[in-house]
């Protein structure tokens, strides 16, 4: 049984559920240390690849790092063609290197289905590290990337999608997270999280400690959406993970003025998507400046739970 008295340099580990472990090693140094691959979502390898690794990049920034090197991992089909392979790996190292860091091995495997991610190791002080605690009454959420992205790479696998809203969505999900998480620890924030397969509610309710007494209330006209998201999911085109998300997640989730489909994007799982950071109001503007596409899509407030509200 894991006790956290035990491993006092594992800072963030087993005990409260964070987007990567962090290990101290002097009163300076903290490894930061996470893994994470999936199926293809998008149909050209190098692309694939690329998101895969911002992806995995992307819980080294949301705990306020900086990536040093990666590892591979990966399973292919043997009948897949070589250059294929290549191309997915290209794109892996190329997003790899774009973040400061470096490839150094890893370990393939056959399998009938493509798989491709990341091991990440990285390094943050101790005393600089973003987890998903301390939010207070008053602070600004605020989202780096726009939402959607399950919803049109499902359209994508079902022949749905427009030329345009795979474009969009693929440059979303193959851009870093590199700026939002260096404005962030440049102001001194402390909390943030990166929105991924909960998608937007489920990670947000990661945040919420339970005896802090805070709440998050979410404003949907204020939420940006991938182009071509609103018209795809008012015909229910979503991932299965969104109605799983809904489920879990659901009963922590009180809405005003959404219609059902409205409520479900919500839920709806993303790919690499962007950081939720808490930002004190006092700082907002600054980091507004300084991450470009970031929006204030809600506060934090005295109670529980999360709410999301549209104007009527």
């Amino acid at each position: 049984m894991f006790a956290p008295e035990d491993h006092p340099d594992l800072l963030v580990g087993l005990g409260r559920a964070d987007d990567a472990a962090v290990y101290r090693l002097d009163d300076d140094r903290a490894l930061v240390a996470t893994t994470d691959f999936f199926t293809p979502v998008v149909d050209d390898p190098w692309a694939y690849g690329a998101i895969a690794a911002a992806n995995a990049l992307s819980d080294v920034y949301a705990m306020g790092g900086r990536p040093l090197f990666a590892l591979n991992i990966a399973a292919f089909p043997e009948s897949l063609p070589a250059e294929m392979i290549a191309a997915v790996l290209r794109g892996g190292a190329e997003k790899v290197r774009e973040a400061g860091a470096v490839i150094a091995g890893g370990h393939t495997i056959n399998d009938k289905e493509p798989k491709y991610g990341l091991v990440v190791i990285g390094e943050v002080h101790p005393d600089r590290i973003l987890t998903k605690g301390g939010a207070r009454p008053g602070d600004k959420l605020v989202l780096s990337k726009p939402l959607g992205a399950g919803v049109i790479t499902t359209a994508l696998k079902r022949g749905l999608a427009t030329p345009d809203e795979i474009a969009a969505v693929t440059a979303s999900m193959t851009r870093l997270n590199r700026r939002a998480a260096e404005a962030a620890s440049a102001l001194g924030l402390r909390s943030a999280t990166d929105i991924t397969g909960f998608g937007l509610l489920g990670h947000a309710s990661e945040m919420l400690v339970p005896g802090e007494g805070v709440g998050f209330r979410f404003a949907f006209d204020q939420m940006a959406f991938f182009p071509g998201t609103a018209r795809l999911g008012s015909d229910w085109v979503y991932p299965g993970g969104a109605h799983n998300n809904r489920a879990h997640f659901g009963p922590l989730t009180r809405f005003a003025g959404l219609e059902e489909w409205e409520e479900l994007l919500c839920f709806s799982p993303e790919t690499s998507g962007g950081l939720l950071v808490i930002v004190p109001a006092a700082q907002e503007a600054e980091y507004l400046a300084a991450v470009e596409g970031a929006r204030t899509i809600g506060e934090v407030v005295a109670g529980e739970g999360l709410e999301v509200t549209k104007a009527v």
